[in-house]
């Protein structure tokens, strides 16, 4: 979870049996660079859920993070965020097991891009 999203989704994530880290509990915190987040992830078959744009543009080019969880939410409360995403939530996993990008906009959820057979790039 990228350190622009609010701690609360991660401990949501983490009640419901997922295992969810915050960069706030990386070792770099939430300075940690987004090479060492893709990095982990590609490492640890994470997927990172991020506001941040730039993740999406590595993941076509460069081929990482292993799967992205893009929120397109615009400026939304915190509250109104975990409603979304507990409303998605099972949906938004359905779709990350077939594909690398998926977006969770406030109206509906998206996937981007196909993941190959084999588990690799798209």
């Amino acid at each position: 979870m990228d350190a622009h999203l609010p701690f609360r989704l991660v401990r949501l994530l983490r009640e419901r049996g997922y295992d969810a880290l915050h960069t706030s509990e990386l070792p770099r915190g939430n300075a940690t660079p987004d090479e060492e987040i893709n990095a982990l992830s590609l490492r640890e078959g994470r997927v990172v859920v991020t506001k941040d744009g730039d993740f999406t543009r590595s993941l076509v080019i460069q081929g990482a993070p292993f799967k992205l969880l893009l929120i397109a939410t615009g400026n939304i409360s915190n509250q109104a965020l975990e409603k979304l995403f507990l409303e998605h939530l099972e949906t938004v996993c359905q779709l990350l097991e077939r594909y690398r990008l998926v977006e969770l906009g406030r109206h509906e959820v998206v996937a981007r891009l196909l993941s190959n057979v084999d588990g690799g790039g798209g």
